[in-house]
């Protein structure tokens, strides 16, 4: 189940798909801080975060 609120949050970082499922478009759309905000307020804490192989969220 999808929130959309990634869609929001991150315009142009994050889309749905026809299940209403999250995906990144274009990590690169927005800064990483926004990112990383998105991914906590995200209400299904579906979103983690990874840099260089460490979990930023």
């Amino acid at each position: 189940m999808g929130s959309g609120h990634c869609i929001v949050e991150a315009p142009g970082a994050f889309d749905l798909d026809d299940d209403g499922i999250s995906f990144v478009v274009d990590p690169a759309a927005v800064s990483e801080d926004t990112i990383i905000d998105t991914a906590r307020k995200c209400p299904t804490q579906a979103i983690s975060v990874h840099r260089d192989g460490v979990r930023l969220h």
